[in-house]
């Protein structure tokens, strides 16, 4: 069996990935890949946790600005939808075999652990996923935020960002442009004053001040997620030493 990269990961799953190709809701065959992959994983002894979000079911700032709910709470409701996706996976991971346990950063007792960092890690050193549901636990911070912080915390070797029909980071929307460029690395600062779709710039500068590993890659695309933590070149690195659109491939 090939040697891994990378001992303890963080999985970022947004909400769309988790949608498929409805856009909406969840997708089973989606949550199914997800589980089988990160099975595989802790078959070869990764200690995996994951960071889901919630734009699959609701986004806070959308619904604040088009029905007029107050800015804080919409971020809560979105806080919310994110914990429905973290049951949700939690199901289909059980059912592949997995051990998981669920942590919220808002305490809701009857269905969840509340989040606390030590027992994390014990969790993960026991060979359990943990799914980390609520975000920050507060409104204006996004999922991708609450997966930087989650993974520095952890002391993760790596943050998996899975996009959904996205391979990687490119210098524009390749699903507009067809002569979009795809980077195979880029630098943190390369990310921020270019502005590039990664992830929020609060998750990116915490990434950077912590040197934090950023994959991007594509979820659908099948052993993707394998691929990554053996160290092959899948998607985009993030806090690499190049990140030269000389070196970027075409699409």
């Amino acid at each position: 069996m090939a040697a891994v990269k990378y001992r303890r990961v963080l999985l970022k799953l947004s909400g769309e990935a988790l949608a498929g190709e409805g856009g909406w809701g969840l997708d089973p065959a989606v949550l199914r890949l997800v589980s089988r992959e990160v099975r595989e994983v802790t078959e070869r002894g990764v200690q995996v946790a994951i960071v889901v979000g919630g734009g699959n079911i609701i986004r806070g700032a959308q619904v604040s600005e088009r029905i007029g709910v107050d800015r804080v709470t919409a971020d809560y409701m979105g806080l919310l939808a994110t914990v429905i996706n973290a049951l949700a996976l939690q199901d289909f991971m059980e059912k592949e075999g997995l051990v998981t346990r669920v942590q919220t950063a808002i305490e809701m007792h009857q269905i969840a652990e509340p989040y606390i960092r030590r027992r994390a890690i014990r969790h993960l050193e026991k060979g359990r996923v943990v799914i980390f549901a609520g975000g920050t636990g507060s409104p204006y911070f996004t999922t991708d935020t609450a997966a930087a912080l989650r993974a520095i915390e952890i002391e993760a070797d790596a943050l998996l960002m899975a996009k959904r029909g996205v391979s990687g980071v490119y210098d524009k929307d390749p699903r507009l442009s067809p002569d979009a460029v795809m980077f195979k690395e880029l630098d943190y600062m390369e990310v921020l004053n270019k502005g590039l779709k990664v992830m929020d710039a609060t998750a990116v500068a915490l990434c950077k001040d912590n040197n934090m590993p950023i994959h991007v890659f594509d979820l659908v695309q099948p052993g993707n997620i394998i691929k990554v933590i053996l160290g092959e070149e899948v998607g985009t690195l993030v806090g690499g030493t190049s990140g030269d659109p000389g070196g970027a491939q075409r699409r």
